[in-house]
């Protein structure tokens, strides 16, 4: 079975005062999540923009990637397979197969 879907991601980036917000949506078609990042420059440290955009980016696309491997514990389980105990276990599909 071949199968190609696209799922859309929108980073949405705020700095107010040393304080970067993230905001990173993915739209799934029938589903949409919402993940969220902050980064604070330290009162000591250089303001470098852009550093905070990739720290507050990265931990909102970390917190949305966490909430996507919950869905897809969830489902397993509806199909009756279960998550694995340990999280670094691999189940599914490998990344050889991609």
């Amino acid at each position: 079975m071949r199968r190609t879907v696209e799922w859309d991601v929108r980073l949405h980036l705020y700095e107010e005062d040393g304080t970067t917000r993230a905001r990173a949506v993915l739209d799934a078609g029938t589903h949409t999540l919402t993940g969220h990042g902050t980064a604070r420059c330290n009162p000591e440290d250089v303001d470098v923009p852009e550093i905070g955009d990739e720290l507050a980016a990265g931990r909102a696309m970390e917190h949305l990637a966490g909430q996507l491997m919950r869905v897809a514990d969830r489902d397993l389980e509806s199909v009756g397979a279960g998550a694995p105990a340990d999280r670094r276990t691999a189940y599914g599909w490998s990344d050889a197969m991609s």
